[in-house]
Parts: C-alpha cells; structure tokens; sequence
C-alpha cells in the first residue's frame, strides 16, 4: 500500500495510480447533504478508483476499498495513508 497521496489538478484517468486523488469540480453539491462526494481515489492497495467522501477526505471516516478483490481499509491523514486497526 503507499504511504502518501498523490493529488491531480486534472483529470487524466490513466494518471490515476494507487493513491492517487482528483478532487471533483463539483466537490459537495452531489451525494448525501450531510457526507457529498468530495472526490476520486485510486485504492492505495490496489488501485480501484471510486468517489470518497467529505468526511473520508478529511480523516474523520474510514476509506474501505470497493473492489472484490482488495480488503483495504484506512483513514487519509492530511496527504498521507493510515492503514485502519483492527478493533
């Protein structure tokens, strides 16, 4: 898993490896009004993109993986990767 992230001002899909972030032109206005969709992230494990949270980018929830093959779970922490303990 990488350990930091990587930020794209654009979005250029094949630029997104794993831990790689591109925050959405429209950062908040889709999603739940309480938690919207801040922006995309290729899975630091694996690579699977998909849309993160407000709450998730900020580190107050946890970041679980959607793929089917990659169990990933971890908060961000300002640029950087916390692999989530086991509780």
């Amino acid at each position: 898993m990488v350990a930091e992230l990587n930020i794209l001002t654009e979005w250029i899909p094949e630029q997104m490896q794993p831990g790689t972030v591109f925050v959405l032109e429209n950062a908040g206005e889709v999603g739940k009004n309480e938690d919207p969709y801040w922006a995309v992230l290729a899975c630091p494990e694996c690579g699977t993109l998909g849309l993160i949270t407000k709450r998730q980018i900020v580190g107050l929830i946890a970041v679980i993986c959607g793929s089917d093959i990659c169990a990933a779970q971890f908060f961000i922490r300002e640029n950087s990767i916390e692999v989530r303990k086991p509780s």
